[in-house]
């Protein structure tokens, strides 16, 4: 069977695959709601090892692809100040904003930094007391934990200088947002298993019983992926929606009670605009009252910063799982990892990078026509 024997343990996918292949009656469409189960399913052609009647729908799971454009722009605004050090993971520093690119502010002598954690945006502060550094913050629940505890340690310390640019976002909301669209084709979902090791899994039983879809929380091995199927279409089979913990090695039903506690005291809830999508209700987190002299905007005064997205990027569709990525017009032509369009072509979760990466060669589709966008 292709690529079965590329797994890790090969014996074990294979009953994985003939018990899928054996349950499924009818079709299904499930959406992977993380870009890294993405990348895991198409680098190991788990879509193609399932019955036709399963469809794997590639959701907005990508933290750097659902990262607005104004936003962007936002952080090209602060970057490009010449008292300010601008530190980044480097998966946003080719993000397109309006025109260019983080890369391009470095070339042209702002000083933009690739660090490996927001305290070394910390620390870079205490050593440079005459600079304003800022750090992007950017993500789902996973990476907003380690952000909140640098901001709690910047106020502790009496650090003055260093602020967080702020751009995170809550799956949850998301999920619901996905299943109030008109176009909505998903009947069940795998949940990211990283985002519940944060926050365990309190908010999923009602969004199962709300829209009456099962949920199962997943890793991101190939193995993982497929006992999450698994289960899905189970459920589907069986007409239930409830949530189920396949990854119970990392995640507990209530999640990381301390990392909790951080989120709660340094970040309140707020609508969040997600890159291609649109505004989401309680979508994200903002600085609370108590840490906002921290909050990069306002202390740079880009508040007001507004954008439109290019015409010719079709990444909203493909986040919202309208479109898969090879059924854009631009995709592998206009629209490369080295001359991007919109982020899901940049980020190493995004969905068009994965099939750049792994299957431009094979993938071909009749373009589509646009869908609108929820």
């Amino acid at each position: 069977m292709k690529y079965i024997d590329e797994f890790q343990d090969p014996e074990l996918a294979r009953r994985l695959l003939d018990d899928i292949h054996a349950t499924v009656t009818r079709p299904w469409a499930l959406m992977e709601v993380c870009g890294g189960q993405t990348h895991s399913i198409i680098r190991h052609g788990i879509d193609q090892l399932l019955p036709d009647e399963v469809e794997l729908i590639h959701g907005p799971g990508c933290p750097v692809c659902v990262t607005p454009l104004e936003v962007i722009d936002k952080a090209l605004e602060i970057a490009s100040r010449p008292d300010v050090i601008f530190c980044s993971f480097g998966d946003m520093l080719r993000v397109p904003g309006t025109g260019r690119d983080l890369f391009q502010v470095r070339g042209e002598g702002g000083d933009v930094r690739v660090v490996y954690s927001p305290l070394d945006a910390l620390r870079i502060a205490q050593q440079n007391p005459d600079r304003q550094v800022v750090f992007f913050g950017i993500g789902f629940e996973t990476t907003a934990p380690p952000n909140a505890m640098t901001v709690h340690q910047a106020r502790k310390l009496g650090i003055r200088n260093f602020s967080l640019l702020v751009s995170h976002v809550r799956v949850p909301p998301a999920i619901e947002a996905i299943m109030r669209s008109p176009n909505c084709r998903v009947q069940g979902f795998l949940a990211a298993g990283h985002v519940c090791t944060v926050m365990g899994v309190d908010e999923y039983p009602a969004l199962a019983d709300r829209h009456r879809v099962p949920i199962v929380v997943t890793g991101f091995e190939p193995l993982d992926i497929l006992e999450g199927v698994r289960r899905t279409v189970a459920q589907l089979e069986h007409g239930e929606h409830t949530v189920e913990n396949a990854y119970p090695r990392a995640v507990r039903a209530e999640g990381n009670p301390a990392a909790r506690a951080m989120l709660e005291d340094v970040f309140e809830v707020t609508d969040r605009a997600w890159r291609g999508i649109g505004v989401i209700p309680d979508s994200g987190w903002r600085l609370s009252a108590k840490y906002r002299e921290y909050d990069a905007e306002s202390r740079f005064s880009v508040e007001g910063i507004r954008t439109r997205e290019p015409a010719e990027c079709r990444s909203g569709e493909v986040l919202q799982g309208l479109l898969k990525p090879y059924e854009c017009e631009a995709f592998g032509t206009r629209c490369t990892p080295r001359t991007p369009l919109g982020a899901t072509m940049v980020s190493s979760e995004g969905a068009c990078a994965a099939y750049y990466l792994y299957r431009r060669l094979t993938a071909t589709s009749t373009p589509r026509e646009a869908s609108p966008v929820a």
